[in-house]
């Protein structure tokens, strides 16, 4: 039996993807957190197999999440379920640490799929991620600027593009206003914009988020 630890801030979510998994058979989905504190409590004293977990969470991100578990040399295996589209997130998800990625779009078949192969320690990608994967090694793309971006820069520049204003993005971060718009002013730079409407028009044309 494959033992599942969710992360994931909303309960909805978590409810249908606790019924999907533990309809398949031979998952059992041993316990649920909302953010990153609760995540480290819950570890303390139980273990899981894999570890389903979303990218956008209040406070640390799913791949703060990830990059603390690398560091920590954790063996709990991590499989992103994530409502953002690949081109956006998978790259620097697997980089951070990752067995897997997939989108919440995706259907019941394939995210049992992913779990029971990041639980045998081997890499999940979706067709999209392996044709990224190929691309960059055959016909290595000029780097796009957003992917010069920080994590936490690039989750900025997404929320912002989403129509969330900057004291918003700082109650869901965890954040103070000021430490929001310094990072707005770093994404401003680095992408040679100059307020929320180019930012918004350059995440659109760039896939980062929809029309």
């Amino acid at each position: 039996m494959i033992r599942v630890l969710l992360c994931d801030d909303h309960a909805l979510i978590r409810r249908g993807i606790r019924d999907t998994l533990q309809d398949a058979g031979g998952i059992e989905v041993v316990g649920e957190v909302a953010d990153y504190p609760s995540l480290r409590e819950w570890l303390r004293s139980q273990q899981a197999d894999v570890l389903v977990l979303d990218v956008n969470l209040p406070g640390r991100s799913g791949l703060d999440v990830l990059h603390v578990l690398k560091e920590e040399g954790s063996r709990l295996r991590t499989l992103v379920v994530s409502m953002y589209p690949e081109e956006q997130y998978a790259i620097r998800c697997l980089r951070a640490g990752a067995f897997g990625y997939v989108n919440k779009g995706g259907d019941a078949d394939e995210l049992a799929a992913a779990v029971r192969t990041v639980a045998q320690g081997r890499k999940y990608v979706t067709p999209q991620i392996a044709q990224m994967l190929v691309e960059n090694l055959t016909t290595p793309a000029p780097e796009q600027a957003h992917q010069k971006l920080s994590d936490r820069e690039l989750q900025t520049l997404v929320m912002i593009a989403s129509g969330k204003r900057l004291s918003d993005i700082a109650e869901e971060l965890l954040l103070s206003p000021k430490t929001v718009s310094v990072y707005r002013a770093r994404v401003l730079e680095k992408l040679g914009l100059s307020n929320n409407s180019e930012l918004t028009v350059y995440a659109i044309r760039s896939g980062l988020v929809e029309s």
